[in-house]
């Protein structure tokens, strides 16, 4: 009986994983059966295999233990069991980035790697490699070309991936061995013609000319291996995207609409996806991508309707009407049994279908949702933002589906796009307002996320005084400060003071909750109270103004960073919080409709500004030109095939303008000294400062700075400068790079024209109550310029209105950008703030008859921005 009970416990305990519970002061232990002689085999590969799934599983090793480890395994290099030397070799790179002294095995690895058994070859390449530093690896390098053509595919394709990784520290040493990837490019074997490629291109990369030709050269050949031509495809794509217009950019498409056709469906969806993610696609040119994607909707492998659906679902947001032709198999795939594909499918058709379908579609998700993970539900959320937008009438109905999901059980994440969706619904269409905030004030009664709570807080206090019954909120607000833990109350306490700095009518019952919450007993709940009872209680409407209202916050880390130089410094300035650019407002974000995957453990999104100050406060001084305005999209300012390409960002601050050259140098015996931008200024700017470029290598990219003082007229701050680009050259080794000799000549080389325009000195805003921030601004501070325009280089209202927005650099409210199909008359609302927090709103109503009019109205804080903008749409 008790043989027959550990028998069935023996059963039961089949599939649990033997390694789950180790130890690993035990298993360190048991190394020392590697010291045994003759070697037991079965043994030391079993106790390998303990230390393989520590290190994987997440245990550390210090340096004494892995480098006492590390060389009682190199012990069982006498034994020639296969099994057991094949895990040596992982143990080896496992452990060659903790222990210390591991260059010992280096000879035992050459001899492997040498050797005639083709089942230790490949192995001892990939553990040799993880090993060898910069100083050891020219000892190898006859060894790796060699293996690099080898016949065996295996050891070719080893010697192949380790280069690859070796590039990262020794780029100038594998550059050297592009002959012999070259020559495995022709490899019949479909992995090393792959590891090949993927070499090459990494050796060349940095030379667009030498990239083109390879491209080039290759489209031509008929490639064996369906992941080179795969990846053949994406290094077209990346060619397409710089090149633009050129007739190359043209005969890479068509090699890859050429790949359609291929033989193997991973090629031909490779295909299909890359054309459709071109920005420069046309529908005409989607239309072969899209009935390829439409053939494999029909297909009987699951993941092929996957990744068709998925890719079409992507689509459906920029080609709607491509997609539509393909409703008729998306509505066939709603009723598949994969619940993942009918998801993808029923989502795509709710961005393509008509405004009459909308409530049969909703029903038909309300069936299944509950059946599918929280990844795929914030695909249905996704759609229903994007269909919203599309439909605002169908507000009621898609704000009722969201607000049952809301009450159902699911992670932050998928309550979260849920949020942000109602949020994005309540800005867009002041209809859907009151029923948004009343969905969002009951899930926060239940709300267990303490961070949906303080957004969610947030809005109620932005939003809610405007409402048209601002009081009904305060009872929601007021019993967070109740029932909640700290973090929220100090959120509601803050929403309470925004209602009473809004609406006078309230603001006697807001002092009293602000007074009982001085009684709290979180200290940020108590200071809080009292700092707002003392804002709120002076009756000073500017005050409520500026540090309620109007409170904008800087940009967190980068205050954290400027505050910790500041007391690692001398402390005898004081501090100015002015030099820190504020944050952007979330409302920029964009929203990504295809597949949405968990981003709790990315970084946090920054902003253009926030990533160019901290380079930016390298430069001696730049302090004193106060905080970073705004820093626009980089600019080429020579062709892509030249010998120096120069690209120009331009940071712009209240009063001054800084141009970033970067540079790079394309000829490999030539060395770059002194390398500067030459300005020719308009009249009334200023050279202020003008730092150059020590050294330009060849293959490197660095950069030179020239500050340029804006003119005091406003009405001066466009214009166009010429730029030439100055420097001394040395003549070079092309292999190590070192000059020739000390003396250099002069050079030049002409660049493309600078312009500043507008756009560059405005930063965009957005305005969640426009109309009530357009009537606040009819006042004496505010002024008023208005004139009508033909705009006759347009042809269609949506045009009209992509260009203006580019062209004043101004961010629209409430999606007006998008212009309803059909429409003969649309007014487009945008904001932002000129250079010196100057405001601007601007109202554009535009009428198309003959050609597109518009009557442009501007209000500004400052005379001569609104004259300035006015005179330049002029």
């Amino acid at each position: 009986m008790n043989s027959f009970k550990r028998d069935k416990k023996e059963e039961e305990d089949g599939n649990t994983n033997p390694y789950q519970n180790l130890e690993k002061t035990s298993v360190l232990q048991e190394t020392r059966t590697f010291n045994e002689t003759p070697v037991n085999a079965k043994k030391c590969t079993a106790i390998l295999t303990k230390i393989l799934c520590l290190l994987n599983q997440g245990e550390t090793l210090v340096p004494r233990e892995a480098t006492e480890c590390f060389f009682a395994m190199t012990k069982l290099f006498q034994s020639k069991d296969v099994v057991l030397r094949r895990m040596v070799y992982l143990g080896i790179k496992e452990l060659s980035s903790i222990a210390e002294d591991v260059i010992i095995v280096t000879s035992s690895l050459t001899k492997d790697m040498t050797g005639k058994e083709d089942l230790y070859r490949a192995p001892a390449i990939r553990a040799l490699c993880s090993i060898t530093d910069n100083t050891m690896l020219q000892a190898v390098e006859r060894y790796m070309k060699q293996c690099i053509v080898d016949r065996n595919a295996a050891v070719s394709s080893a010697a192949l991936v380790s280069s690859l990784n070796l590039a990262h520290t020794a780029n100038d040493v594998i550059k050297r061995w592009a002959n012999e990837a070259q020559e495995a490019l022709n490899s019949d074997n479909i992995m090393v013609q792959y590891h090949a490629l993927g070499l090459l291109y990494h050796i060349r990369r940095v030379d667009r000319l030498a990239v083109t030709k390879l491209v080039n050269k290759l489209t031509r050949q008929n490639i064996k291996s369906p992941y080179a031509v795969c990846f053949l495809i994406r290094i077209a794509c990346k060619l397409i995207e710089d090149e633009e217009e050129s007739q190359g950019a043209d005969s890479l498409f068509e090699f890859i609409e050429s790949c359609l056709r291929h033989k193997s469906e991973m090629v031909i969806y490779e295909a299909a996806h890359a054309i459709v993610n071109l920005k420069r696609t046309t529908t005409r040119e989607l239309a072969p991508a899209v009935s390829i994607l439409q053939l494999f909707c029909g297909s009987s492998k699951a993941t092929l309707r996957f990744a068709a659906v998925r890719t079409m679902n992507k689509v459906a947001m920029t080609h709607s009407t491509a997609v539509t032709a393909c409703n008729l198999d998306l509505e066939g795939l709603i009723a598949d049994s994969n619940r993942s594909v009918a998801t993808l499918a029923i989502t795509t058709l709710l961005k393509t279908g008509a405004e009459s379908s909308v409530e049969r579609l909703m029903k038909q998700i309300a069936t299944f949702v509950a059946e599918i993970s929280d990844e795929f539900k914030v695909v249905v959320v996704q759609a229903i933002r994007s269909l919203c937008t599309k439909f605002p009438r169908k507000h009621n109905v898609l704000m009722n589906f969201l607000s049952a999901m809301l009450r159902e059980e699911g992670g932050l994440d998928y309550k979260t796009s849920i949020v942000d969706t109602i949020i994005t619904i309540i800005e867009e269409n002041a209809e859907a307002k009151e029923s948004g905030l009343s969905h969002l004030c009951e899930f926060i009664e239940d709300c267990e996320h303490t961070s949906l709570a303080v957004r969610i807080l947030h809005l109620l206090g932005k939003e809610g005084p405007f409402s048209k019954t601002p009081s009904k909120y305060i009872r929601f607000v007021y019993n967070r400060v109740i029932l909640e833990n700290a973090t929220v109350r100090s959120a509601a306490v803050s929403a309470l003071a925004s209602f009473g700095a809004n609406n006078a009518d309230l603001l006697p019952n807001i002092l009293v909750l602000l007074n009982r919450s001085q009684m709290d007993g979180d200290d940020e709940v108590r200071d809080r109270a009292t700092y707002y009872l003392q804002v709120l209680g002076a009756k000073n409407t500017q005050l409520r103004k500026e540090y309620i209202i109007d409170n904008e916050l800087v940009s967190l880390p980068l205050l954290e960073k400027a505050l910790k130089e500041h007391l690692h410094g001398s402390l005898e300035e004081s501090f100015d919080i002015n030099t820190i650019p504020k944050s952007m407002i979330a409302h920029e974000e964009v929203y990504n409709d295809a597949m949405i995957v968990s981003n709790s453990n990315k970084p946090p999104k920054i902003t253009r500004e926030e990533a160019n100050v901290e380079k930016l406060l390298q430069i001696p001084g730049i302090q004193r030109l106060g905080p970073l305005h705004k820093s626009s999209t980089p600019v080429q300012l020579t062709e892509n095939e030249t010998e120096y390409t120069v690209s120009c960002v331009k940071h712009c601050f209240s009063h001054h303008i800084v141009f970033q050259f970067d540079c790079v140098n394309t000829l490999q015996d030539q060395l770059l000294e002194n390398v500067k931008v030459d300005l020719v200024t308009s009249d009334g700017f200023t050279t202020r400062a003008v730092i150059a470029c020590q050294k330009l290598a060849y293959g490197e990219k660095d950069t030179t700075y020239v500050i340029v003082e804006f003119p005091p007229d406003i009405a001066n701050s466009t214009a166009t400068f010429g730029a030439t680009l100055k420097f001394v050259v040395k003549d070079c080794d092309p292999t190590s790079g070192q000059p020739d000799s000390e003396e250099g000549y002069d050079d030049e080389y002409i660049l493309e024209d600078i312009e500043i325009t507008i756009a560059d000195q405005v930063q965009k805003t957005k305005k969640n109550n426009f109309s009530v921030a357009w009537e606040s601004a009819d006042t004496e501070e505010w002024v008023e310029a208005e004139d009508t325009y033909s705009l006759a280089a347009v042809s269609t209202i949506q045009d009209a209105v992509s260009t203006i927005l580019k062209f004043l650099g101004l961010g629209a409210t409430n999606m007006t950008e998008k212009v309803p199909d059909g429409a003969h008359t649309h007014t487009l609302l945008c904001s932002g703030i000129f250079r010196g927090n100057v405001e601007i709103m601007v109202r554009a109503k535009l009428a198309l008859s003959d050609e597109v009019t518009m009557q442009l109205t501007v209000r500004s804080t400052d005379p001569d921005v609104a004259e300035l903008i006015t005179a330049s749409v002029g």
